[in-house]
């Protein structure tokens, strides 16, 4: 699976579909912290994710690890039901900055 990413205002949207599971949650992982890598602001597109395990929510810790030790921004928009159920049971709802879309992240911003 592949996870493609789109620049747009700043950030790299980096955009997940479907199972977010141990199967491709490691090319998640991975595609995510290139970016942060990569010195840019990581927003992580999940409109789309009709499943998240355990591994695919590690990913994204990771990810907002990497980029609060690195000074980067690293939030979420379009959550779906199913994955925003996740994060809710783990809490990580009250961790992550969660946006209904890009612009709302980038109005909050300003």
């Amino acid at each position: 699976m592949t996870f493609p990413i789109e620049n747009k205002q700043g950030f790299s949207i980096v955009s997940l579909k479907g199972e977010v599971d141990l199967n491709n949650s490691p090319e998640a992982r991975k595609v995510i912290l290139n970016c942060l890598k990569k010195d840019k602001h990581v927003m992580v597109e999940m409109s789309a994710v009709d499943y998240i395990d355990s591994s695919g929510v590690a990913s994204l810790v990771e990810g907002f690890q990497y980029a609060r030790s690195n000074d980067l921004d690293f939030g979420l928009i379009g959550v779906s039901d199913a994955a925003m159920n996740v994060l809710r049971l783990a809490r990580l709802d009250q961790v992550f900055h969660i946006y209904a879309s890009l612009e709302d992240c980038v109005n909050r911003a300003s």
